[in-house]
């Protein structure tokens, strides 16, 4: 190809990839923006917000939304943090084993078994809250931590077993008979080999069950019987009924209750779009 036609080409090109830049640029900035909108009202002083037209940057900020956020949300904080690993570790714990089975052990009516995971993730929040609502009644488990981990490990155990198996079918079939003409057993095998190389999908699996749990408030609200155990969702609901005249300290709520959530993601993307993406493509 000559250098008279290579050139327009490359030009074309050149627009092409600034114009799909130009747009993704775009669309990123309208979604951040209302992060962007709450970091900055949380550091917005109280008369500034009456004003007719706010500022783009908070110039005369304060981090008096922070301290009263420090005095008092911290307690909120650590119950959610609290749910969140629990909720991590019964996920984790129960459905490692499970996608294990149902990848290499293939019980009778394992395909049943996925199909009704999958109808599990279609049932709406709200029904099992109220299930939830009539038995803890019964057992006197209302506002209590291990029933908040409890109701948020049925969303994530079920997602967690489709993930775990779709991982763990991946592995080569040579390494689990090796395990086995060594003497291990399907437990030895799942706690030596399996697991250790499955950590893309537990850390997948970490995360999902973290932010679900964290971000709940539908079983957060339902199973709450105003007592101390209130998770930070709670927190920041009652705080607007309360004070929705001081912007600045609700915004600054939800800046620190996304913190956490936003650093694990960050720090567990690359590990996340392996565990997602596994069992996707079959050699």
């Amino acid at each position: 190809m000559s250098a008279a036609l290579t050139a327009p080409l490359r030009s074309r090109r050149r627009c092409r990839a600034a114009w799909k830049t130009t747009l993704g640029l775009t669309f990123t900035g309208l979604m951040l923006f209302p992060v962007y909108w709450m970091v900055n009202v949380s550091l917005t002083r109280d008369q500034d917000m009456r004003k007719t037209t706010p500022d783009l940057l908070p110039l005369h900020g304060t981090v008096a939304g922070y301290r009263l956020v420090l005095d008092q949300q911290l307690p909120y904080l650590a119950t959610s943090l609290l749910i969140g690993l629990g909720t991590v570790a019964v996920t984790v714990v129960l459905a490692a084993p499970a996608g294990y089975a149902l990848a290499k052990l293939r019980p009778r009516g394992g395909g049943l078994l996925g199909f009704l995971m999958l109808v599990a993730q279609m049932i709406p929040g709200i029904i099992m809250a109220m299930g939830f609502y009539a038995l803890y009644l019964s057992l006197g488990f209302l506002d209590s931590v291990p029933g908040l981990i409890v109701a948020d490990s049925t969303l994530a155990v079920p997602f967690a077993v489709l993930i775990f198996t779709a991982f763990m079918s991946g592995i080569p079939g040579e390494l689990l008979q090796a395990a086995q003409i060594d003497g291990a057993g399907p437990l030895r095998t799942f706690r030596s080999v399996v697991l250790p190389m499955s950590r893309n999908a537990v850390v997948t699996v970490s995360l999902f069950a973290f932010l679900w749990s964290w971000s709940d408030f539908v079983f957060a609200s339902t199973l709450d019987n105003g007592g101390a155990h209130q998770p930070i969702t709670l927190g920041i609901y009652h705080y607007i009924g309360n004070n929705n005249q001081q912007w600045n300290a609700i915004m600054a709520t939800a800046v620190v209750a996304s913190i956490p959530a936003a650093l694990i993601l960050v720090l567990a993307q690359r590990y996340i779009a392996a565990g997602v993406t596994s069992g996707a493509v079959k050699d």
